[in-house]
């Protein structure tokens, strides 16, 4: 008889009870079954293997050579299984489950570490997975279901719920011996002499910077290109150009941060995530909490779908 159904769980478990009992009505009544329905799996395993796994002798059953070696993976089989359902039990419980967030590098001395501490106060078995990367691998990692959630400086085109966290002001960095040093106040115009320490092209800071000059009307030339604004504070302290950076970076190595003129030097944070597929409980809950706890003083664009 050919069988249309595969190997399954049950026929497993079932497998391994006959091993344990060595009687085909014993281990019917042991498992609720009748007989038929158990030998009826038994004929199927058998048939699919292409090997006999049980001898029938007077007694009950005596498991052969080939079913001793089915039994034994049998067993290990079952146990990676139950420990599969375990991990994805613990992972869709709203109180246990894991959480993978992608954030900013410019986040992580910040904002990133109080909102991962105000959570963890609230749910404190939920395990929070960290990517910290620029804007454009977040990006990826959103469309790829690599990250359930991410904070980025902008709210991703398409179908992506949004929440503003905060909004933060940009700040032109100069080193200590620059010209501008005792303004408080500088127009980007007045950089056309400078040289610019930025991020590299095709990083969604860099295409902030470059709106922003562009708006001014500013074309500067860049002098040193690095991923991380902590560094990019750094070649500025060093006398290599200047930079735009936001307010909390300025002074951390003896730079001199200046209010740029005009009102659109800032930059909005937020958290997105995809609203085009469903989030697992323990992501829905970090981001309800997020979203209740980190509302700003104005009334924040978002979108819980």
């Amino acid at each position: 008889m050919t069988y249309a159904v595969g190997v399954l769980i049950r026929d497993l478990e079932w497998l391994v009870a006959l091993s344990d009992h060595q009687h085909a009505t014993d281990t019917a009544a042991v498992l609720g079954v009748s007989q038929p329905t158990l030998s009826r799996a038994l004929a199927r395993v058998e048939n699919e293997l292409g090997a006999r796994l049980f001898e029938r002798v007077p007694e009950g059953l005596v498991t052969s050579p080939n079913g001793e070696l089915v039994v034994a993976e049998a067993r290990e089989v079952l146990a990676r299984y139950r420990q599969l359902v375990r991990e994805l039990e613990n992972r869709l419980d709203p109180d246990r489950g894991v959480v993978r967030l992608a954030f900013l590098d410019s986040m992580a001395t910040s904002l990133v570490p109080r909102v991962l501490r105000d959570f963890h106060e609230q749910a404190p078995r939920v395990r929070v997975v960290l990517a910290q990367e620029p804007a454009h691998h977040i990006q990826r990692d959103l469309e790829q279901g690599a990250v359930d959630l991410a904070i980025t400086s902008a709210q991703p085109q398409g179908d992506y719920g949004w929440h503003l966290l905060q909004q933060e002001r940009l700040v032109l960095i100069v080193p200590p011996s620059h010209r501008l040093r005792n303004r408080r106040r500088v127009d980007l115009t007045e950089l056309l002499d400078d040289e610019l320490v930025t991020t590299p092209v095709g990083f969604g800071y860099r295409e902030h910077i470059d709106r922003l000059l562009a708006a001014a009307g500013v074309a500067m030339p860049v002098s040193f290109e690095s991923a991380d604004l902590a560094t990019i504070e750094g070649l500025v302290a060093a006398g290599l150009g200047v930079a735009i950076t936001p307010e909390q970076f300025a002074g951390q190595s003896g730079t001199i941060g200046l209010t740029i003129a005009g009102p659109h030097a800032r930059r909005s944070i937020g958290l997105t995530w995809r609203a085009d597929r469903p989030l697992n409980p323990a992501a829905v809950r970090f981001r309800d909490f997020v979203t209740a706890q980190r509302a700003t003083s104005s009334t924040p664009r978002a979108s819980l779908s």
